[in-house]
């Protein structure tokens, strides 16, 4: 750490404290220093130095900073730099003071609080705006990226303690020239937050980021992912065979506009899913604010700061770096 801090330096990045770490990579506060006492607190996430010569992890890691850096939206992490030290590559990410969903979902088990439907309904919202302008990109010649995420789930998404909601790590996404991508071989994300088609080796389109949505969504309300098993193959399976249930007789006051929602996400035939983004962004906001005021990120945030006791721990996105299984 004390060499990685001193290489920094020379780049004019202060490196303050390890943020994550993973199975392939590493995520670390730091400020970025410039002229006239110019300080920025970034997250720079670089590549552990035993596979940053792995050309596979490279070309990943690459192709994930490349696909980002014109991805500029309030709803996505963004990214400002891809760098290279000594053969080892680094990002310099937006830092987001707040906590992922991941640690709000493990709060609010902590508390034994259930998550208001209005604030879950919200994120996964936020989220799905955040899908629409991805899935939407397009390249400078024009043509469009065919971006999918395959990675959606409560580590990649934050919450900023000022109400923002951001969709980060895209580590494992496939676009158009990109990345390297084995579908219909091998199984990218994570097994309990799959879509049917990616749990069963086929390949994606960007419908496949819209059943984790849903996921997602279900385990606010419920506080816990109905689809996790004890073992990975058990919740592939589960994706692909466990019964939808109605989540209204799980959680009594979800009502029937919800239930509609949620059973169109988790629709494993993904001719009868939502068929973009927007269509459930629409849905979520019609739901929301169609009888007046809905949520905000502000009333977000000022939840976010109660549940959390005030705490603003300045944790930075999670992240995989893990190879596909």
């Amino acid at each position: 750490m004390a060499a990685l801090k001193h290489i920094f330096n020379e780049l004019h990045y202060e490196m303050t404290r390890t943020l994550a770490e993973g199975g392939m990579g590493l995520v670390y506060e730091a400020v970025q220093k410039g002229a006239g006492n110019f300080r920025k607190v970034v997250a720079v996430k670089l590549i552990r130095e035993e596979y940053s010569t792995i050309p596979e992890f490279q070309k990943n890691f690459i192709g994930e900073a490349r696909l980002v850096a014109d991805l500029i939206h309030t709803n996505i992490v963004q990214t400002y730099h891809l760098g290279q030290i000594g053969g080892q590559y680094f990002m310099v990410m937006e830092f987001v003071s707040g906590v992922n969903l991941e640690q709000f979902l493990d709060r609010h088990r902590v508390l034994k609080r259930q998550i208001p439907i209005d604030l879950a309904a919200f994120i996964v919202s936020r989220i799905a705006r955040g899908l629409t302008y991805a899935h939407q990109k397009r390249d400078r010649d024009g043509r469009l990226l065919g971006i999918v995420h395959r990675d959606i789930g409560p580590k990649n998404i934050m919450l900023a303690f000022e109400g923002d909601v951001k969709l980060t790590d895209f580590g494992i996404a496939k676009a158009l020239d990109l990345m390297y991508n084995e579908e219909g071989q091998v199984i990218a994300g994570k097994d309990e937050y799959l879509s049917p088609e990616q749990a069963d080796k086929r390949v994606t389109d960007a419908r496949a980021d819209l059943f984790p949505l849903g996921i997602v969504l279900t385990e606010l309300l419920l506080g816990q992912n109905i689809f996790r098993a004890h073992d990975r193959l058990e919740s592939r399976q589960n994706i692909l065979h466990l019964p939808i249930p109605k989540f209204s007789t799980l959680r009594p006051d979800i009502n029937p506009k919800l239930e509609v929602i949620i059973q169109k996400a988790l629709q494993r035939d993904r001719e009868l899913r939502y068929q973009s983004a927007s269509e459930i962004l629409n849905d979520l906001e019609v739901y929301l604010y169609s009888d007046g005021y809905g949520p905000t990120n502000e009333k977000l945030g000022v939840y976010l700061k109660e549940l959390m006791g005030h705490r603003e721990p300045g944790i930075t996105p999670a992240f995989t770096l893990t190879p596909p299984t």
